[in-house]
């Protein structure tokens, strides 16, 4: 591969990355939740399966610990998160998605499916499929971060 032909196909995927970010975003808006950043919706990744302590939100973030405690008290102060009692450890606080938090997930879920659908349509079927197992093949192991 040539390095121009590297270099395209790098600004292609970064492109479409951010045109599926804010396609979603847009789509949670579009749903009525508002004051939220793309940043927020990878936290909200984070903290819908049980929670997350602040600790393991800004490993999943790539952050630190004071730049995760802030994020957190934004989505606190707006309804999407509570703290509550660590079961595990008295010491510290998990931070879980109120019912508007895992219903903001979901709006974003769907806005997912409506980003998506264009690529269906052009690639067809077995174009999509293709797609999603070559890019699984490249993808790294892990949790989805924020480009910061």
């Amino acid at each position: 591969m040539q390095n121009s032909e590297a270099l395209g196909l790098s600004a292609a995927l970064l492109a479409v990355a951010a045109q599926l970010t804010h396609r979603i975003h847009d789509g949670v808006v579009a749903r009525g939740f508002e004051g939220l950043r793309p940043a927020h919706g990878f936290a909200f990744a984070r903290l819908s399966p049980g929670g997350a302590t602040v600790t393991e939100l800004a490993a999943h973030l790539g952050v630190t610990k004071q730049a995760a405690s802030q994020l957190v008290d934004e989505i606190v102060r707006k309804g999407y998160a509570e703290r509550r009692p660590h079961p595990g450890d008295a010491r510290a606080r998990l931070i879980v998605l109120t019912e508007r938090g895992r219903a903001c997930t979901r709006a974003a879920e769907e806005a997912a499916v409506e980003a998506v659908r264009p690529w269906a349509e052009l690639l067809g079927e077995p174009g999509i499929r293709s797609l999603q197992r070559q890019l699984r093949q490249i993808a790294p192991a892990g949790p989805v971060k924020p480009a910061w």
